[in-house]
């Protein structure tokens, strides 16, 4: 886990914009798992992978929502720290019960949040 946060870290010091980076890192999240989604017939074996991936990246987020000294508004920071717990127990469900159409879920949430760091409608 201290990886993924150095090299979120790491990354973040070298893009002026934070937002424009979580975003980033969020579609990059959706597409691996939305890949695994359309391949799964032929070759599901990226999902651990995937999920790992977007596991860690909420991590960091929840890490970060969850600190008290983080300046976002304590109601927005409780909505982001919802959705990682939503995000880190619906992960388990897919591991333990893989099935694409439950990678929806996931997909979905990281492209919503990103659009909303990007100020997108």
């Amino acid at each position: 886990m201290h990886s993924a946060a150095k090299a979120y870290g790491q990354v973040a010091q070298q893009i002026a914009n934070p937002r424009e980076l979580e975003a980033r890192l969020l579609l990059k999240a959706a597409a691996r798992l939305q890949h695994v989604r359309e391949d799964w017939d032929k070759d599901p074996s990226d999902l651990g992978e995937a999920l790992l991936y977007n596991r860690k990246l909420w991590s960091v987020f929840l890490t970060s929502v969850t600190s008290p000294d983080h300046e976002m508004p304590a109601a927005i920071r409780q909505n982001i720290a919802n959705l990682g717990l939503f995000v880190m127990n619906h992960t388990i469900e897919i591991s333990r019960d893989p099935r694409p159409e439950a990678l929806v879920a996931l997909i979905n949430i990281n492209r919503e949040i990103a659009a909303g760091l990007l100020g997108q409608p």
